[in-house]
């Protein structure tokens, strides 16, 4: 009776109300298949890993006192969300951690499914499954040490619901690691304008304005939700070198950190917090905000 009333709720989350916008779906249905493409319409996604890794893999480590060396993420449980073809599991998964994406595209996973088959150590310890968020909840109640919200939050259709269901799944004290464009004046030039309709370095129709999503409004929704926000850092995409850096202003581009409030007494999932966080600086020294 408990797993078919499960089941009912399943049903009725994914059919009501649901955090996946169908109308995004259909945009990325057409590009399933060129997610390795490393010169086609991801290419821009395939560089930030160049900052967007370290981002991840330093700020963990100077949470952490667990150093393993060479693989610094070595028992670190992550969810990917909204993986697409794995361009971002991968590396994570290659510093030593057990990354679980998911992707609400089925062409998205079997893409994923099939580029880490090729690698035997990525395929132990990354899986990938056809998902949206609130549909794993229930089965993965306070699971993962850290999630990873890539260029995610500007395609989810409520983010609120979003953010609840990040900390559900979330043990108390895991960190969420967001990047995404803020809606600025400058963040319609650039983001849309020049890289869809002018370069063509993003497909034509990828972002909607209305969807982007200010780094003010995002922090209250965090830490009305249970989070405490931690970093806040602008990105900046030079077309010309296809390459990523820091940079002060988050206009454009920006990567969040932020750690959800964890159970009193409760230890870190990713080792004992170590003052490291405030006293020492991150590989983005300079650009914290």
């Amino acid at each position: 009776q408990l797993s078919l009333f499960r089941l009912t709720m399943k049903r009725l989350r994914s059919t009501s109300h649901s955090s996946v916008d169908s109308k995004e779906m259909k945009k990325f249905q057409l590009l399933a298949h060129k997610w390795w493409d490393e010169e086609g319409e991801y290419s821009a996604l395939h560089s930030m890993n160049d900052i967007r890794v370290p981002f991840i893999r330093d700020t963990l480590l100077n949470m952490s006192s667990n150093y393993h060396l060479g693989n610094p993420l070595s028992g670190v449980k992550i969810l990917d969300v909204g993986c697409g073809g794995g361009l971002l599991s991968e590396p994570l998964g290659r510093l030593g951690a057990s990354v679980t994406g998911i992707d609400p595209l089925e062409d998205n996973i079997r893409t994923a499914d099939r580029h880490k088959s090729f690698d035997p150590v990525l395929a132990k310890r990354i899986q990938y499954k056809s998902s949206s968020l609130e549909e794993i909840v229930e089965e993965c109640m306070e699971t993962f040490d850290v999630i990873v919200a890539s260029e995610v939050v500007e395609h989810v259709a409520d983010l609120e619901m979003f953010i609840k269901c990040c900390s559900q799944v979330l043990k108390p004290e895991g960190s969420l690691f967001i990047t995404t464009i803020n809606k600025t004046q400058l963040s319609y030039v650039l983001g849309i304008v020049v890289a869809e309709k002018i370069l063509g370095i993003v497909p034509e129709g990828t972002h909607e304005w209305e969807k982007f999503v200010p780094p003010k409004e995002l922090e209250h929704l965090l830490e009305s939700n249970g989070f405490s926000v931690k970093t806040v850092n602008g990105m900046l995409y030079n077309p010309l070198s296809g390459s990523w850096s820091w940079m002060e202003s988050t206009s454009i581009n920006y990567a969040m950190h932020a750690v959800k409030s964890g159970a009193v007494g409760q230890p870190s999932p990713t080792g004992a917090l170590s003052e490291m966080e405030s006293e020492q600086p991150s590989a983005t020294a300079g650009t914290t905000m």
